[in-house]
């Protein structure tokens, strides 16, 4: 994938085959349309911290790249990691087909953001381009010091992405562990669900450091080899 001059990546396994869909089967299949560009315009995802908003951007840029052809641009920029460089990292997204914004919350209220933004949002249209962003929420609740941008932005194709209760994450986590390749059996999940944070970005991250120290010792993910990784 071509990305943005950014020092960005996104991970491999950010993609949708690794996206339980659950009750947010709309919102991603109205992404992979942007993605593919059967949809255009601006998309909206908003939802609490660890629903899969970035997860689900980086699918979207990993997507347009495979399926629009070795012409195809796309960026993904995470804005509160980045906003510290100013409004200017904007404009070299105009020449992409396809840009995902992530927290775009963090510069909202700020008008020399916003008014990079604007000029980024007339861009896209005048190019037939995709924008989607994601904030914690929806356009309509935030304070903006664009009032026009913050309508323009009430016009998108807006999605909340909703928690995955405690069956979905065990089905999640199952689905990423097959993905790269090994079994998680029901009593391994449900025991990291009882004895860590029930957020999907902590239980990830749990999920990789496990998945990389039974590689090295050549177990299975049971509940007592997780013990002695974790040091329980």
């Amino acid at each position: 994938m071509k990305q943005i001059p950014l020092g960005v990546r996104i991970p491999d396994r950010a993609v949708f085959e690794t996206f339980l869909p659950a009750r947010n089967l709309q919102a991603i299949e109205y992404a992979a349309r942007m993605a593919e560009g059967d949809a255009r315009g601006w998309m909206w995802i908003c939802g609490a911290a660890g629903v899969g908003k970035t997860h689900l951007l980086q699918a979207i840029c990993a997507r347009a790249s495979g399926s629009r052809g070795t012409t195809a641009r796309s960026g993904y920029v995470p804005m509160m990691e980045l906003s510290s460089l100013g409004p200017d990292i904007l404009e070299g997204l105009t020449s992409l087909e396809c840009v995902c914004l992530d927290d775009i919350d963090s510069v909202i209220g700020k008008l020399e953001w916003e008014k990079a933004l604007f000029g980024l949002l007339r861009e896209t249209q005048e190019r037939d381009s995709a924008l989607v962003v994601a904030a914690r929420s929806p356009p309509g609740l935030l304070t903006w010091a664009l009032p026009d941008l913050g309508s323009r932005f009430t016009a998108a194709a807006i999605f909340q992405l909703r928690e995955l209760d405690e069956g979905e994450q065990r089905d999640a986590l199952q689905l990423r562990a097959r993905i790269r390749g090994f079994e998680l059996p029901d009593e391994t999940a449900r025991w990291l669900q009882r004895r860590f944070p029930r957020d999907m970005r902590t239980l990830y991250e749990l999920l990789d450091t496990l998945d990389e120290a039974a590689l090295v010792a050549q177990r299975r993910l049971t509940v007592p080899f997780i013990r002695s990784v974790l040091k329980e």
